[in-house]
């Protein structure tokens, strides 16, 4: 993961996410928002713990975070890079599609799951992203991300 210069105003805690994702818990994957440069890339983490509900199934006796919940993470941490956008003002993001998703290592409890997502393009409804994910350095996981922008179904 390359170092980004960190300030407090592009750091957002767990508290500025929730305002920010429609996501609860259990399913709110991203803890910490790191950097942000407006429109452009995004960093953030999850911390992985064994109190997890997923690892309930996956596995009992072996757990490992699911791939399609880290490309979930990854999808959410693209929501917070395109909210600050005019284009994204009042429209919920949801998946329109998932491309290139490869899975390089195994996640597990007690892993950070660093991620970086960079806006490759986006043309209203549409945004594309990149996002990758490391544990200790290391690419765990990656993809291409589509998102549709919607109405919101209550406004």
């Amino acid at each position: 993961m390359t170092a980004t210069a960190l300030t407090p105003k592009n750091e957002l805690m767990i508290q500025d996410i929730l305002q920010s994702l429609p996501h609860r818990y259990p399913f709110i994957l991203v803890d910490r928002v790191t950097a942000h440069e407006k429109g452009k890339r995004i960093t953030g983490y999850k911390n992985i713990s064994m109190n997890e509900p997923f690892f309930q199934g996956h596995f009992p006796n072996e757990p490992i975070m699911p791939g399609v919940l880290q490309i979930e993470a990854l999808a959410q941490l693209g929501v917070l890079l395109l909210k600050p956008l005019p284009e994204a003002e009042n429209k919920l993001a949801v998946f329109a599609g998932i491309n290139n998703a490869k899975f390089k290592k195994i996640v597990v409890p007690g892993d950070r799951l660093d991620m970086e997502c960079t806006l490759i393009k986006l043309r209203t409804p549409i945004g594309k992203m990149q996002g990758k994910a490391f544990v200790d350095g290391k690419l765990v996981c990656e993809a291409d991300i589509t998102c549709s922008l919607l109405e919101r179904p209550n406004s």
